[in-house]
């Protein structure tokens, strides 16, 4: 049986269907399994729109713009549930749970990724989210496959990740009982402490939502999929398509427009990307497998686990990165630079600190003030707070590198079809040449994420001549006085 014809007629429930993995995995489900019956993506209503607004949006986005052309039928399919991860029940009114009694495959991205929720929040939306749609599930009698998108840094305090389910750090009932009784403020007070001292909270409560789903293996056919950091698209529906400022994106757009000089970050760190697309495959490649394979398991057997992770196929250094995307932004700059594109990493943190406080506090101070002269909003001194507050939240993966075991992973080409490889398969991509990844993913973070052209204009590229002269100009200025003050300390030591 082919992948499309095992998705015939199959009817998906999707969460997180508006996240960054959610729209990847629809868009890739649509249109290289035409034949499947209907998709119903949970959605609650937002910033005034409706969840079909919301929807229907979402649809008319260029991501979607070669499936309306090659499948324009293919919206029918598409249905809006009213409901919220983080609401008991998941707030799915009686109606629409009658609809999804009939779903045979369901694939839960739904979480909050932010790393500095109040473990509260975290705890209500990453793991009873979870436990309330395993809930939900256990009610539908044509269920084939649950898929839990995990990540692969669920458990930060094992470096070398194997594919399985880990001992738990806390007890997940007890902890959602916490969650529902006592204040947030309460909660944040014993955070540390209770997540066993856990780098943030979204990397304890998805290691807990993982306890959830290894409690129910036995009663429902579910699975952990763990993806890596998921970046830029590699190859399909077009190269370089985002929709977030996550991960390596973020750090190059923040180092383009010249407002982030330093990371305290090891530049010779292998860093573990996986573009979205392949994510969206071996999304559903794994289903494909999983529900081949049913009728081999036993209700003894082991949690199936997919590690959905590059570096040991792909590997490239943060370092790497960081020279990549400062020699083709400089080519190829944003037109929203307010200073030289480029930026350092260190490993020491004094250095770190005195940078940040010339390179980054410094600099906001001026353009924050010129634009008060000019009665503009100030915004780079917040900003500054923003992203000396994410890397915080940050720092450990800037600084530790993780080893994650991916057979499973791997194992899941082998199950493609030899005339579907083009289509489901992921290997043909091993060994990406990441300059030329990172430069569609620069050119895709200017027109998805900056709403600018993918090529940038005369003025952008005059304005970096000038930072260039005027970088160089500042550095000699700053150079000069600090030579000028050792040399008179020097003197009065003589």
């Amino acid at each position: 049986m082919t992948i499309p014809e095992a998705f015939q007629d199959q009817e998906i429930f999707v969460t997180g269907a508006s996240g960054f993995v959610g729209k990847a995995l629809i868009e890739k489900l649509l249109r290289s399994c035409p034949k499947l019956g209907r998709i119903y993506v949970l959605m609650r209503p937002k910033k005034g729109h409706t969840i079909e607004e919301r929807l229907q949006q979402q649809w008319e986005t260029r991501l979607y713009e070669r499936l309306r052309r090659e499948q324009p039928d293919a919206r029918s399919k598409l249905v809006a549930i009213a409901g919220d991860v983080e609401q008991l029940g998941l707030g799915i009114a009686k109606a629409d749970l009658e609809r999804l009694r009939n779903v045979n495959i369901v694939y839960h991205s739904a979480a909050s990724v932010r790393f500095d929720d109040a473990l509260s929040t975290a705890i209500l939306l990453n793991t009873r989210g979870t436990h309330e749609l395993v809930k939900l599930a256990l009610e539908w009698p044509q269920l084939k496959a649950f898929v839990h998108v995990s990540t692969t840094y669920s458990n930060p305090s094992v470096l070398e990740v194997e594919e399985r389910v880990y001992p738990p750090l806390a007890d997940w009932r007890t902890t959602i009982k916490l969650a529902e009784t006592y204040d947030a403020q309460i909660l944040d007070i014993f955070n540390l402490k209770y997540g066993n001292f856990q780098p943030n909270t979204y990397t304890f409560t998805k290691s807990l939502a993982e306890q959830v789903v290894n409690e129910y293996r036995d009663r429902l056919p579910i699975f952990i999929f763990r993806p890596s950091i998921v970046v830029s698209t590699i190859e399909e529906p077009m190269p370089g398509w985002a929709d977030n400022f996550n991960g390596p994106t973020g750090l190059l757009v923040a180092c383009g427009v010249g407002i982030l000089r330093s990371q305290n970050c090891d530049p010779n760190i292998v860093a573990d990307f996986v573009p979205a697309d392949i994510v969206a495959r071996t999304l559903i490649t794994s289903v494909y497998k999983f529900m081949g394979e049913s009728k081999s398991r036993t209700k003894d057997s082991e949690l199936y686990v997919v590690n959905c992770a590059t570096a040991n196929i792909s590997p490239i250094t943060m370092g790497e990165v960081i020279e990549i995307g400062k020699t083709f932004i400089r080519k190829n700059p944003f037109e929203k630079t307010l200073w030289l594109p480029g930026g350092g990493m260190t490993t020491c943190p004094v250095l770190h600190f005195v940078r940040f406080c010339t390179m980054h506090l410094l600099m906001a101070i001026v353009v924050d003030t010129l634009l008060r002269l000019y009665n503009e909003k100030p915004f780079l001194m917040k900003l500054q707070r923003r992203i000396f507050a994410a890397f915080s939240a940050l720092q450990v993966f800037a600084m530790t590198e993780w080893h994650f075991q991916n057979n499973n992973f791997r194992a899941l080409h082998d199950v493609v079809p030899a005339n579907e490889v083009s289509t489901f398969g992921f290997m043909q991509h091993a060994n990406i040449n990441y300059t030329e990844f990172f430069q569609h993913g620069i050119r895709g973070a200017k027109e998805f994420l900056l709403k600018e052209s993918p090529e940038s204009s005369s003025a952008a590229r005059f304005r970096v001549k000038i930072f260039y002269v005027l970088d160089f100009l500042c550095r000699g200025i700053v150079y000069s006085f600090l030579l000028r003050l050792i040399f008179r300390f020097l003197v009065r030591l003589w």
